[in-house]
């Protein structure tokens, strides 16, 4: 049995089953849609927003104005920093003084107990909050006028106890960054809406989430995530193991991934892929099949006769891309940079292959490394 032969068969196999992944994301993203309720007349439920805040993100300002500009009531906003020199406390406060009539409010954490500071600044959120109705929103985030008002109408169900939102990545400057958020937009959100379909919603995606008190100090409070470092994707899993539905909202929001340079994006990417190799490591294997476009050109350079195969697969990447970006999110970025998919898709494969080497992870300028669980812990220089 000849290498070549051999390579030729794990690829074809490999393709098909990245070609029937496609087929299922398409189906997902229908799936979602149909399901999606509308929005009618209701009680309004008091919610508290949290915003941990950390330097200032590309578009800070509006991001956190979005979350004063609900068409809802009641509700309140508190945010979190770390340091009293956050250079991102003057904006929240300017943005807070623009909208007095809002009851919002800023805490200073100081340094964090555990290794996870956004679930620190959670946790001291929480306890200030007024209401048992939470909205954990990041500040590179913006929302939706009407997002508190269908969180209020998912969560009229008793046995919903957390629900979390898709989103739209809309990038900064550079190439990198748009070919980043093409991959989120159509890749990444395709894998949330198979999961969703095959298995249910069993995890949650970290930049908006909306839990009840109760079932957040059922499973121990914020300060038992304070060791993970993908804190959603276990808060998920916890809420689910106590047996309360884990959702995927009907309102998605735009998650403003800022403009940093090549080296700032990739590292950010590997620190993605390493901490979800830990978390579910045989999803992570699972993967692959995520990849069709790289499989297929292997497959063509081992055996160029197979082109067709290729160009069979461009057409089914672009309509599983396309039932996500542009059915599901309605993501104009996808529209126009539709011909750097491929190179987006190389890239993310190499990511990926990175993902499974190395322990440690950069966060936030801080240095930490991953253990096999999940967890992380600071390294020290």
């Amino acid at each position: 049995m000849s290498i070549s032969w051999l390579g030729t068969a794990v690829l074809s196999l490999l393709l098909a089953g990245s070609l029937v992944y496609c087929a299922l994301t398409i189906i997902a993203a229908r799936r979602y849609l149909a399901s999606r309720p509308g929005l009618g007349l209701r009680a309004l439920t008091p919610i508290s927003i949290l915003t941990p805040i950390a330097g200032r993100d590309a578009g800070l300002e509006e991001n956190l104005r979005s979350a004063f500009l609900q068409d809802y009531f009641p509700f309140e906003i508190i945010f979190a920093a770390r340091s009293p020199e956050d250079p991102a406390i003057p904006v929240a406060r300017k943005v807070m003084a623009e909208f007095a009539a809002i009851p919002s409010r800023l805490l200073i954490t100081g340094e964090p107990a555990y290794s996870n500071a956004k679930v620190f600044s959670l946790e001291r959120m929480m306890d200030a909050a007024h209401y048992d109705l939470l909205l954990m929103v990041d500040s590179d985030v913006r929302l939706r006028r009407d997002m508190l008002s269908r969180i209020a109408s998912e969560f009229e169900d008793p046995a919903v106890g957390l629900a979390t939102c898709p989103y739209r990545a809309v990038p900064g400057k550079g190439w990198c960054n748009a070919l980043e958020a093409v991959g989120m937009n159509t890749q990444f959100l395709g894998g949330v809406l198979v999961a969703r379909w095959i298995e249910g919603m069993k995890f949650a995606l970290g930049p908006t989430i909306a839990a009840r008190r109760n079932v957040i100090e059922e499973f121990g409070g914020f300060r038992a995530l304070g060791s993970y470092l993908a804190e959603d994707f276990v808060m998920g899993q916890r809420v689910d193991s106590l047996g309360y539905r884990v959702i995927l909202s009907s309102c998605s929001v735009e998650h403003h991934i800022g403009d940093a340079p090549l080296s700032g994006s990739l590292a950010h990417r590997l620190r993605w892929a390493r901490s979800t190799r830990r978390s579910r490591p045989a999803g992570y294997f699972g993967e692959v099949f995520t990849h069709p476009l790289p499989i297929a050109l292997a497959l063509t350079a081992l055996q160029p006769d197979l082109w067709p195969a290729l160009a069979f697969t461009a057409v089914v990447r672009a309509a599983a891309g396309w039932a996500v970006a542009g059915w599901v999110l309605r993501d104009p970025l996808t529209a126009r940079l539709w011909w750097g998919v491929p190179l987006q898709d190389l890239i993310a494969i190499a990511v990926w292959i990175a993902g499974f080497f190395g322990k440690h992870i950069t966060w936030r300028g801080r240095r930490y490394a991953l253990l096999a669980d999940g967890r992380f812990e600071p390294v020290s220089d």
